[in-house]
């Protein structure tokens, strides 16, 4: 697997520093370099390739969000994970905006951190499973109580994407609502045309980006 650098993107340096430590025993990692804001982040991009950046949200002088979108104009091929606490969670279709592959959330395990960089260096999107389950909640409320978001997907539509995003199979999906597989593979399809969704995530991330969760 090609190696790729890490740039931690956090204004408290111990935590910078114990991410920095667990970084090291990946074998996939080459250079690890640090900002402690996003105008030091963008001073010190400058010349870096083959780059994941792990970035928080609430810095002083510069935020996540501001730094991601900035960098994201100069460097589009940059890959940018939103480093975030619970209580940042308003914070995520603001992050997707500015460009941003994911969250991760700042409690997370060691692999899922490993995984996380995996998903994003092999070009996928990247959510902590803890916020997936909060955007799954919300949505099975939204397909009790429907309302007027997103018109052109249909109530069936939701449906299906509700269970998309849980990891249901097609042939699963069919089971569950007790249509064929291939009404489901049909819904599947036009969801990701509506969306102009790639996969699972890309519909996940479009929903949040067009605020159809209130998370």
């Amino acid at each position: 697997m090609k190696k790729i650098n890490i740039f931690l993107v956090d204004d408290h340096a111990l935590f910078r520093e114990g991410l920095h430590f667990l970084l090291l025993k990946m074998d996939f990692v080459d250079q690890i370099l640090e900002a402690e804001n996003g105008l030091d982040f963008l001073e010190k991009i400058v010349g870096v390739n083959n780059c994941i950046v792990l970035m928080d949200i609430e810095m002083p002088l510069m935020n996540g969000i501001e730094a991601t979108r900035k960098a994201l104009e100069r460097y589009p091929d940059l890959k940018i994970l939103a480093l975030s606490m619970y209580s940042e969670e308003s914070y995520l279709s603001s992050m997707i905006e500015a460009g941003a592959s994911g969250f991760l959330l700042k409690n997370s395990s060691f692999s899922e951190v490993k995984s996380a960089l995996r998903d994003v260096m092999e070009g996928k999107n990247y959510f902590s499973p803890a916020i997936i389950q909060s955007i799954l909640e919300i949505m099975n409320q939204k397909i009790n109580h429907p309302d007027k978001d997103l018109d052109e997907i249909t109530q069936r539509e939701k449906e299906i994407l509700y269970y998309i995003c849980k990891g249901f199979s097609n042939g699963e999906i069919a089971q569950q609502l007790g249509i064929s597989k291939r009404t489901v593979d049909k819904h599947r399809e036009n969801l990701l045309q509506k969306t102009q969704s790639r996969n699972t995530a890309d519909l996940v991330t479009y929903a949040i980006k067009h605020h159809y969760f209130d998370i």
